[in-house]
């Protein structure tokens, strides 16, 4: 951002609010920064959570929930049926919403990620230039590089609710 929405001059960088913020000199407008947005799909079987490996910069090389930015004019939960598909070949079904995880380690900006419950409707797992790998991983054997912007929280909150579910049942107290 660096000319005015309004009459196009050149914006100038001064404190507003405690904040520092793109400001016009001419017209006064104001650009007010906002959070990215994206939406990933959980995707469980059989006590296992799908994770995808990152083929691009940032976090090459770490586990993540099969994501991405959810455009302006899309639903999120469209949006995390659409990048589960691009990154897995799979077709999945957005049920619930999991959790939402605000991020400010991103390079990228900060931003929020929603994450949806889903179920698998159809498809084989494939990979597109994003990924390098996918791969169904126990709360007890999560990769250890994960990926940030969220999903290492979602992930962790996802494992911890595994293993309380999984005591609970071991307990006789049944869902």
């Amino acid at each position: 951002m660096a000319y005015c929405f309004q009459c196009g001059t050149e914006l100038n960088e001064k404190s507003l609010e405690n904040n520092l913020r793109l400001i016009c000199p001419e017209c006064g407008w104001v650009y007010y920064p906002q959070l990215k947005v994206s939406a990933a799909g959980l995707i469980e079987m059989e006590g296992s959570l799908l994770l995808v490996r990152r083929n691009t910069q940032p976090w090459l090389g770490a586990w993540y929930l099969p994501a991405g930015y959810v455009e302006a004019d899309e639903d999120p939960a469209i949006a995390a049926a659409r990048e589960v598909r691009e990154e897995t070949g799979l077709i999945i079904h957005p049920t619930v919403l999991f959790g939402s995880y605000y991020f400010d380690d991103d390079p990228r900006g900060k931003g929020l990620l929603l994450v949806y419950h889903c179920d698998v409707l159809e498809g084989n797992i494939t990979i597109n230039d994003e990924v390098d790998a996918v791969g169904f991983f126990h709360p007890a054997s999560l990769p250890k590089q994960l990926t940030g912007a969220g999903h290492d929280r979602a992930i962790k909150e996802w494992a911890s609710r595994q293993e309380v579910w999984q005591g609970q049942w071991r307990q006789g107290i049944k869902h």
